[in-house]
Parts: structure tokens; C-alpha cells; sequence
């Protein structure tokens, strides 16, 4: 895999099978997972070899060709039929991103539109899959850009903070949150990232530092605990996240600890960005009350690898997001454009005309 090294990608298709970047490992292996089988594919979403609300939807949308092609029938209705419980299966993963439910939806409004054979549509299924795919890395790269333009005006370089991982690693390419960070060093408006390490999972620590190191971005790891500190001392200009969902309102469900980072930066005065797709947006929600969010294992919490962290008989809470309200937000930019959360509804009225 020493050709995909130049750049990172976290999902490729590559030789009549989908390759993931198993992000479990990183930093201390860069290794590949070839998923042929759309069962192994709703594993890998689970168990976050896949991670990144967009990269999620990518690897769904190609998680739903792998079902087709297993399925063995010609006849279209028994097809469409099957088709139906390996969508089902791909949603039940992990219930918070909204990037993967509208993958699926998409690939399967292709497989019930497209006429003719069942052939006929396993190959427009695969041509949307990439489609996808090539649209999360175009998307990425126009977040970036007007990111740049949204960030704060100031005499000397920038200094910004994130949270989690919403890079290349998250997304087909480049990224939404890191996009902007990307886009600001690119063009010498970048002094230094600070990245929370991001507790239980630490892909602060593992996954945004990893990115960063492999570009040359200067780029200094804090526990989730030391945003304020730093804050305090005027070490941070601007926060840029990522998100797995946004409400129609504005509220956004992101990694666990991004509304607490949201409520210190209020209290600086530091801008609070949001940087995501379109697609993230999910105007069926009124507000960000209604958004799922997923519990995780608690052995996430107590243990790291071999070592256990806390005592028998302590128990446990994991929730893998928390709700940011739209009043926290500086602003959400996505590829079309940076808007206040009170301007999402006249994205959503342009959607409806």
C-alpha cells in the first residue's frame, strides 16, 4: 500500500475491493483493511476502523454495492428486497452520524430508480459509490477554502484549537475541521495547531496529531482539560470541530467534550467554528434535542490497551457525543458558504423550492 502513502485517504476502493485505513492502529501502524463483504463493511464501521462522519458515508455507500454484488438473484424485486436488509444492517452501526444514513438513502434511491436488469443497477450502485466519494474529497477541499476566509483577522499567524479528528482521516480526503487548518498553513496564515487529545478514544492525540505530523504542521497535543487554561493564557485565536450531525436550528452533536470546549470559548471570546458538509446538516430536526446519541463500550473508558485505569466496582457513563447549541456557534462553514446557525433555514427553504 506504499502508493497511498503520498497523501491520506482513509477509504479506497482498489482492486475490485474496498481498502480502509484501519485508524485502531495509528499512529503506531498504518495499515489497510480490505473489506470485500458488506457484512465485514458494518463490522469495520462499527468497531471504528472507520470513523469520521463523512468517511462513514462513504464507506456505506460502497458497503451497499458489496451487497449487491453478494446478492445472487436476477429477479429485481427479491433483489431490491435483499438490498433493503443489508441497508438495514448498514444503519443499525452507529446511530449519531447523519452522514450515513444519507449515503445509504442516496444509494438506495439508485437501486429502486434505475431501470433494467439487476446487473444494470449494481453498476449504477457502484458508480454512485465512487460518485460519493469523489464528491466527500471536492466538498472537503471547497470547506477549507471558505473556512480561510471565515477566520479571524489578526497582525500575526494564527493559532487554532480542535477537537477530535475531523481530517483526511474522517472524511474521503483533506478534511472539514483539519481542511481548514490545512488551508490556513497552505497559505501562511497557520502558526501552530493545538488539538485536544480527546478522551475516551484519544483521536486528538493519535489521529489530528498523526495527520499533522505526516504534513509539517506544527502541531501541540493538550488534554481535553486544558482548553480553558490556554485560553486564559491568549495562547488560542479561533476553535474550528467537525460534526456528525447538525439539527436544522443550528445545534450540533460532535465528539464528547465539544460543548464544554464550545461554553470556554464563549467565556474568551475566542470565535467557535463548525466545519462540515452539507450533508451533515439534517433539517428533519428542529433541534439538536432530538439527535440519538450513541453509547459506547465503557472498557473504552477504564482500560488503555492492556492496563485497567479504575478501580472494581466503579461504574461508568460513555456517551460518544454531546449537543453544542446553535448560541455557541460562531458560525458553520460548509461548501457552499459560512452562515450563522440562524441562516440554516434559509438553506433549508432554497432545498424545498
Amino acid at each position: 500500500m506504499n502508493s497511498f502513502r503520498n497523501q491520506v485517504y482513509s477509504v479506497i476502493w482498489h482492486d475490485n475491493a474496498v481498502l480502509l485505513l484501519d485508524q485502531t492502529r495509528i499512529p503506531n501502524e498504518y495499515t489497510f483493511v480490505e473489506i470485500s463483504r458488506s457484512e465485514d463493511m458494518a463490522v469495520a464501521i462499527k468497531t471504528m476502523i472507520v470513523r469520521g462522519a463523512p468517511a462513514i458515508g462513504v464507506a456505506a455507500a460502497y458497503g451497499i454495492y458489496l451487497g449487491a454484488r453478494e446478492i445472487s438473484t436476477d429477479n429485481r424485486d427479491e433483489f431490491l428486497s435483499h438490498l433493503e436488509k443489508v441497508a438495514q444492517m448498514l444503519r443499525s452501526t452507529r446511530p449519531t452520524a447523519v452522514n450515513l444514513f444519507w449515503a445509504i438513502s442516496r444509494m438506495m434511491k439508485v437501486a429502486y430508480e434505475t431501470l433494467g436488469t439487476v446487473e444494470e443497477i449494481r453498476t449504477a450502485l457502484f458508480q454512485t459509490a465512487q460518485a460519493i466519494n469523489a464528491e466527500d474529497l471536492q466538498t472537503c477541499q471547497a470547506i477549507g477554502d471558505r473556512g480561510l476566509k471565515a477566520l479571524p483577522s489578526h497582525p500575526e499567524k494564527l493559532t487554532l484549537l480542535t477537537h477530535c479528528n475531523a481530517g483526511a482521516l474522517a472524511t474521503a480526503g483533506y478534511g472539514t475541521a483539519l481542511g481548514v487548518v490545512r488551508s490556513a498553513w497552505q497559505h501562511g496564515r497557520l502558526a501552530r495547531l493545538f488539538a485536544d487529545e480527546t478522551r475516551p478514544r484519544l483521536q486528538g492525540a493519535r489521529l489530528t496529531a498523526w495527520e499533522c505530523v505526516q504534513e509539517g504542521i506544527p502541531v501541540t497535543v493538550i488534554t481535553d482539560s486544558m482548553a480553558a487554561h490556554c485560553m486564559k493564557q491568549g495562547l488560542i485565536h479561533a476553535v474550528v470541530v467537525g460534526a456528525d450531525r447538525i439539527a436544522a436550528n443550528g445545534d450540533t452533536a460532535n465528539k464528547i467534550g465539544t460543548y464544554s470546549l464550545a461554553l470556554v470559548s464563549k467565556a474568551h471570546n475566542i470565535p467557535f467554528f463548525v466545519a462540515a458538509p452539507l450533508s451533515t446538516i439534517d433539517f428533519s430536526l428542529a433541534d439538536g434535542s432530538q439527535i440519538p446519541i450513541e453509547e459506547r463500550d465503557p472498557a473504552e473508558i477504564y482500560q488503555i490497551g492492556d492496563t485497567i485505569l479504575t478501580p472494581a466496582g466503579a461504574e461508568f457513563y460513555n456517551p460518544a457525543f454531546d449537543i453544542t447549541p446553535a448560541e455557541l456557534i460562531t458560525a458553520i462553514i460548509t461548501e457552499k458558504g459560512v452562515f450563522t446557525p440562524g441562516e440554516l433555514k434559509h438553506l433549508q427553504e432554497k432545498q424545498t423550492v
